[in-house]
């Protein structure tokens, strides 16, 4: 699905090198935690793993493609396949939610008129059909959340890419979200979730097979333990 190879990233010509080295690959229908102190470059990694960055050396395999050797359309396509939950989980204000998870489908030219039912089905999926209409100032934290993921999957993607999902929610709201995810692994969908919440890990650990990709100095180590 995403592979590394040998891949390094700086910040600018000549600027900080935040991964060094790096070789792994995330395979299809697997379920991966990212952690590391803050500043060691989880986000940076999530953004090359769905075509946001450019490594600045060694090799990204984005579903069998280099990004580097693709068109903005093909990139454009590719990410379609990877859902992503942002950190800030931004919305459009003046749009309710119903029309915010629906905007993946507006921006790839889907009637979303015709998806009424999935959008329907969706929000009940994620316990938010009782705000489907709700303003986001309106939501709590742990609404946001689970709206944002899902904006992330109502694209259908094979892989979702979270970026400290459970970084601003309380810990029954952060439960609550790692189900979801584990349900969507259990479809099939692979995972992988940036966190610094060790609980969470351990929380996952008793129902998926979970491996733990740790980055200190420049370098992702692999299964490594909590």
């Amino acid at each position: 699905m995403i592979q590394f190879e040998d891949v390094a990233y700086s910040y600018g010509y000549g600027g900080r090198e935040l991964l060094a080295g790096v070789s792994l690959s995330l395979p299809a229908g697997s379920f991966q935690f990212l952690t590391g102190p803050s500043g060691a470059g989880k986000t940076t990694f999530l953004k090359l793993c769905y075509g946001e960055l450019t490594a600045s050396a060694g090799r990204i395999s984005l579903f069998g493609q280099d990004p580097r050797e693709m068109s903005r359309d093909d990139i454009a396509n590719i990410r379609r396949r990877i859902g992503v939950v942002h950190q800030d989980c931004q919305f459009l204000d003046h749009l309710p939610l119903i029309e915010n998870v629906a905007l993946p489908l507006t921006a790839a030219g889907r009637d979303v008129a015709a998806e009424a039912e999935n959008l329907d089905e969706l929000l009940s999926w994620v316990g938010l059909s009782a705000q489907r209409a709700s303003l986001p100032p309106q939501l709590s934290g742990g609404e946001r959340q689970r709206a944002a993921l899902a904006r992330a999957v109502i694209m259908s993607p094979d892989t979702i890419l979270a970026d400290e999902p459970t970084g601003n929610i309380d810990w029954d709201m952060s439960l609550r979200l790692l189900q979801l995810l584990v349900e969507l692994n259990r479809m099939g969908k692979t995972i992988l979730i940036a966190t610094h919440d060790l609980n969470l890990i351990r929380a996952a650990k008793a129902q998926v097979a979970a491996r733990v990709l740790r980055i200190s100095n420049r370098q992702v180590q692999v299964g490594s333990d909590l």
